[in-house]
């Protein structure tokens, strides 16, 4: 290991995890439709409203970092398409958002964390939309950007060289924690970071024929030992 004065996390899978966020997240939209518009409740399904993302990622790839921009936007295409109008797609995302927000982290975390802010900055980098304020995480972390504030996505490597620098760190003194393989492990060795590998439980299989992380742990308590915190 090279000398380490920071350390920045992955949220989503991470820290937490994010499918029965999202799954609630969803179901809380639905309902929130079911109430205030319901044309839409009953005329669009999940799967119909996720393609209708996609799809406008695929004609903005300026816009396609934003994963919040393209849900709202979205929203509003479909509100107007069944005769609703702007504060639908807003009322909707806002339940969504809320919903997205209520997450339970990994029991390791906290304690793990004030283990390691002894010693190193904390920063995050994530894709996604979690509002760390509201989560209550914000006071943990020096540093926290996400790809709508970057203008950027994992794995672009300005992601990971704009981290290094609002944590005032050359690369290779930042340890980059992450649960993905190739958007946070090998992004991150590309932009000349440490890496650590979050196999939470230790039930998966680093890819063959990739190059393996500096460390590979099962859980942030893990880490925190293995850094002599």
């Amino acid at each position: 290991m090279r000398p380490v004065r920071a350390i920045a996390f992955d949220l989503d899978n991470t820290l937490w995890d994010v499918e029965p966020v999202l799954a609630r997240a969803e179901a809380r939209l639905h309902a929130w439709l079911a109430e205030h518009a319901p044309r839409m409740a009953e005329r669009l399904t999940g799967a119909e409203m996720r393609t209708a993302r996609e799809e406008l990622a695929r004609r903005e790839p300026h816009n396609a970092h934003d994963v919040g921009y393209l849900r709202l936007t979205a929203l509003a295409v479909h509100a107007r398409e069944h005769g609703y109008g702007e504060p639908v797609a807003q009322g909707a995302f806002a339940a969504f958002l809320a919903a997205r927000n209520e997450v339970e982290l990994f029991p390791d975390v906290l304690p793990s964390l004030a283990r390691l802010k002894s010693r190193y900055l904390l920063g995050s980098l994530s894709n996604g939309n979690a509002d760390l304020a509201v989560i209550g995480l914000d006071h943990v972390f020096a540093v926290s950007l996400n790809a709508r504030q970057i203008g950027a996505a994992k794995p672009e490597r300005r992601c990971f060289e704009e981290l290094s620098g609002a944590l005032g760190c050359a690369p290779p003194e930042v340890l980059y924690v992450g649960d993905e393989p190739l958007l946070d492990v090998a992004a991150a060795r590309a932009a000349g970071l440490g890496t650590v590998w979050m196999n939470r439980g230790g039930t998966r299989t680093w890819p063959s024929g990739l190059a393996p992380p500096d460390l590979t742990v099962t859980d942030c308590a893990e880490l925190a030992s293995r850094l002599g915190t």
